[in-house]
């Protein structure tokens, strides 16, 4: 894998703590980020995993089922984990933009404000007391009140709820999302929002642009901007190849290792407007076949995408991974991802098998 070192990404790495991990609980993770994609239950448990030494999938299933982190509907409408305590100010940031941003959608499956409210209702009444339901048990419970949920209007109405605070999602059983209600919880004034989640953005995935910010957050170039202002003292200016960026003061030591595993979705991928400082254009199909929104596990050497990867649980406790570098492996690079395939067996309490091309030179 012949490919050169991308000085930026190393930089991100580093801020998004892949290369030195310092942190010794989820929370801490997610709230060091401002929040985390959160699409892919399985592997976002390893985006955590990679950003705490010594931590196991077991840890992390521990911080969700107590409810230290959870799943919402947050940044552009996607699923994000966010941390209890940040998990209302950040809600107020967003929900009511989506909810009208969703009022075409709305219109289309025939669910009028009546309707919503009452399925918001419903869904309240079902959760009271910490009570834990799974997907299919709410929308049988709306289903039975007369709320139909048929296509996609059963998606929308779960959402719906989480945007107005009612509900967030737990743990998955079986292949099963549950859902709870939101734990109390304060929340800030809308400028100090905005704010403090510029601070956490700039700060832990920098070098960055305000395109990326507008891009990564989904607000308004005028919420975005009035964000950064606040903040900028705060911060470091770069001009790269002609393009302005902003970071931490603080410097980057240098990496423990020159190749990590990443999950697909991983912040250091989908964290960013622009990922030409990390990926080259030629093999963007490979991370997001047809850009249908799937991002697949990555390979990253000295800051740069070089391969994907996929796993396969196997009944025997181990944990096959495939690795598919775009060009050739040297014995040197093969070391490396034996190490960080180890790694992650250890994280999931399984033996890792490697499977691989074979190696050049």
């Amino acid at each position: 894998m012949p490919m050169t070192a991308s000085p930026i990404g190393l930089r991100r790495l580093y801020h998004q703590r892949i290369t030195h991990p310092t942190f010794k609980a989820a929370a801490a993770v997610v709230a060091w980020l401002g929040a985390m994609q959160g699409q892919d239950y399985a592997g976002t448990k390893w985006a955590f995993g990679l950003r705490i030494p010594g931590s196991t999938e077991a840890d992390i299933d521990n911080a969700i089922a107590d409810r230290l982190i959870f799943r919402v509907w947050l940044l552009r409408g996607t699923l994000h984990y966010v941390a209890a305590a940040d998990a209302h100010w950040l809600l107020d940031l967003f929900g009511s933009r989506m909810i009208k941003g969703n009022a075409r959608r709305y219109q289309e499956l025939e669910l009028d404000e009546p309707t919503l409210l009452r399925s918001t209702d419903l869904i309240a009444t079902a959760l009271r007391d910490g009570a834990h339901l799974t997907r299919p048990e709410l929308l049988d419970m709306l289903e039975a009140n007369g709320v139909s949920t048929a296509g996609q209007r059963g998606v929308y109405l779960l959402q719906r709820a989480g945007l107005e605070k009612i509900l967030v999602q737990g743990d998955v059983r079986r292949n099963v999302t549950t859902f709870f209600a939101l734990p109390a919880g304060s929340t800030r004034p809308r400028e100090d929002a905005l704010a403090e989640l510029a601070r956490r953005y700039f700060t832990s995935h920098g070098p960055v642009t305000f395109a990326d910010f507008v891009a990564w957050s989904g607000l308004l170039t005028s919420d975005a901007r009035s964000g950064l202002e606040s903040i900028k003292s705060e911060l470091m200016e770069e001009t790269i190849d002609g393009q302005v960026y902003w970071h931490a003061p603080e410097k980057p030591e240098a990496p423990l290792r020159s190749v990590y595993l990443l999950p697909g979705f991983d912040e250091f991928v989908l964290g960013y407007r622009d990922r030409g400082s990390i990926l080259d254009k030629q093999f963007a199909d490979r991370i997001c076949p047809g850009g249908n929104g799937m991002f697949n596990p990555t390979i990253v050497r000295d800051g740069r995408i070089v391969g994907t990867w996929k796993r396969t649980l196997n009944k025997k406790e181990t944990v096959e991974i495939k690795i598919e570098p775009f060009d050739s492996l040297t014995w040197q690079e093969l070391n490396g991802i034996s190490e960080v395939a180890s790694a992650y067996g250890k994280f999931l309490g399984r033996k890792a098998v490697l499977d691989h091309p074979s190696p050049q030179g």
